[in-house]
């Protein structure tokens, strides 16, 4: 049997955790591959940028919000049909700025602690992620 050998995707990925102990997902906008799925925010890592340096953009980019700092809780691979994605995982309880959907994409505020998300479906790399989320927590 022979390896497929497909390039990778860096995505740099951020858990943000208020101070009532919630962290946000967004819905994936209509035209994105998995469009009304749930996922944590973030974005690909581009050339010479930083997983920090990338969560800075995305964020700002996609919620509006500008981060002050980032904690590495993971890196996590997927292999989804359209692209293979290395997942950078950060949680993230430092920003200025409310959150909001500058790419019109809904935002839901979760509980932390609670078996799933309140919000449907949950795109696949997600589960892994709020699986070593809650772990790290515990």
């Amino acid at each position: 049997m022979s390896e497929i050998h497909r390039p990778v995707t860096e995505v740099a990925a951020g858990i943000l955790i208020d101070q009532s102990g919630r962290y946000l997902l967004g819905q994936r906008p209509a035209g994105k591959p998995y469009a009304g799925y749930w996922e944590v925010p973030g974005g690909k890592i581009e050339k010479g940028e930083t997983v920090f340096d990338a969560l800075k953009r995305e964020l700002q980019e996609e919620l509006g919000i500008n981060i002050q700092s980032s904690e590495e809780l993971t890196v996590l691979e997927h292999d989804y049909p359209h692209a293979y994605v290395r997942l950078y995982v950060s949680i993230i309880r430092d920003w200025t700025g409310t959150p909001k959907g500058c790419e019109g994409q809904a935002l839901s505020w979760e509980l932390l602690g609670t078996e799933k998300p309140t919000v449907e479906p949950l795109l696949p790399a997600a589960w892994p992620m709020l699986e070593r989320l809650k772990a790290f927590l515990a």
